[in-house]
């Protein structure tokens, strides 16, 4: 009985797994689609933000008229690719080493 129940929860684990990685290429797209045509990818991935400082991104974006047509799975993916809780990126160098 304990092995059916440990077989069940990796599946259910795996199925979850799935889902998230779904969510976070259809975020990752989003933010191509409504990010980039007014940021370089340099200025979003340098913030480390919360899931709450990010939502409150998205909404200052959508104040200033920006169209998102799948918030959850944006939000998720910013979250999950540059929260609070990621390792601050590695400055960008000039071509002679310089910052």
């Amino acid at each position: 009985m304990n092995g059916r129940l440990f077989l069940l929860a990796g599946i259910f684990a795996a199925t979850a797994l799935g889902a998230d990685q779904a969510a976070l290429d259809r975020g990752q797209k989003e933010e191509a689609r409504s990010c980039i045509p007014c940021h370089s990818l340099r200025l979003i991935h340098s913030q480390r933000l919360s899931k709450a400082a990010w939502n409150k991104e998205l909404d200052k974006m959508a104040g200033w008229g920006t169209v998102v047509n799948d918030r959850d799975a944006l939000l998720e993916y910013l979250t999950a690719n540059f929260g609070d809780d990621k390792p601050l990126p590695t400055p960008a160098m000039s071509g002679n080493g310089t910052r």
